[in-house]
């Protein structure tokens, strides 16, 4: 087992490496034909983040691992919020003055509630995974709306414009596109494979392994430009970036498995995890949202997102 844990990290950084590297041939192509670096940042740059997860939930679907994609997409979504924020904001309480991420929050919420209803059944259909894919493109399109509807003074504006890739020749932003395009299947691939007989082995459930170890491993980009964001003061990015994953995950990551291998779901998801997914969405709420002007995520709330996720854990393998 011991060398599939050595195949599961090495697929897993070719995995992060090809998203990186994915997200900056499309966000600098995308620059290159003209597209307005703000509609950029809301869109491709904000996606990116996602797409280990939605190529990874594309695989393990194609394999016939719907609980293992669904868990991904659940997963993913509580190891952001209890995980991934709560560590950035122990290292660095957070700011949250941007109305964009406001905005956004809301549209979280909506979508968890969706996909506590989509669950219910304990039933993932086709139709509902078109639904979620339909949403997902209409969220692509609000963006790309919302973002020329913003006010010049949002830190949100600023912070995203400065992460997009300048002066990148053309033919190096196809060729780098190109390599995440091949590259991210084939390392999903692999990695599902490896996740599969390492989880086999603990005799832990298709449903539990997408939980943990696929989600706390394509997690790791959100967590990477959350620690990245607030160490360069980008606090309303790092926290976007954050909520835009997880709207991501839900609509785009959840649509895979409900289109490829649409059927019966662990109903563990829907009785335990959806609802844990939706608690900590309900609690980020808490903790963002101050209608009379800034509000400072501190370390003592980080601590508590991180005594939640010790607690799913628990819950878990307890």
């Amino acid at each position: 087992m011991l060398i599939e844990v050595v195949y599961f990290l090495l697929w897993l950084l070719v995995l992060s490496v090809a998203a990186d590297r994915f997200v900056f041939g499309a966000a600098a192509l995308a620059r290159n034909f003209g597209i307005a670096p703000m509609i950029i940042g809301l869109t491709i740059v904000a996606m990116g983040s996602s797409a280990p997860e939605i190529v990874v939930s594309a695989m393990a679907s194609i394999k016939g691992n719907t609980d293992t994609a669904v868990g991904n997409a659940l997963g993913s979504n509580i190891t952001n919020i209890a995980l991934v924020l709560g560590l950035t904001v122990v290292l660095k309480p957070l700011l949250v003055a941007s109305t964009t991420v406001k905005r956004e929050i809301p549209v979280l919420i909506i979508v968890s509630l969706l996909a506590t209803y989509m669950l219910s059944d304990h039933v993932l259909s086709r139709f509902e995974g078109v639904v979620l894919i339909i949403l997902f493109v209409s969220v692509l399109v609000a963006l790309a709306w919302l973002s020329t509807r913003l006010e010049k003074n949002d830190p949100l504006l600023n912070e995203t414009e400065n992460e997009i890739p300048q002066g990148v020749a053309t033919s190096k932003a196809v060729f780098w596109l190109l390599i995440g395009l091949v590259l991210l299947p084939l390392s999903a691939t692999y990695m599902v494979d490896s996740a599969v007989i390492i989880a086999k082995a603990l005799g832990m459930s298709d449903l539990v392994i997408g939980l943990t170890i696929i989600a706390l491993g394509t997690s790791l980009p959100e967590l990477a430009a959350s620690i990245a964001g607030v160490l360069k003061n980008e606090d309303d990015l790092a926290l976007g970036n954050i909520i835009g994953s997880n709207i991501f995950n839900i609509l785009a990551v959840m649509a895979m498995p409900g289109l490829i291998a649409p059927g019966a779901i662990d109903a563990m998801a829907a009785s335990r995890d959806v609802y844990v997914m939706l608690g900590l969405n309900l609690l980020l709420v808490l903790l963002s949202l101050n209608f009379k002007g800034i509000r400072r995520i501190n370390r003592l709330e980080g601590l508590g997102l991180l005594a939640c996720f010790a607690f799913y854990q628990y819950l878990l393998f307890g």
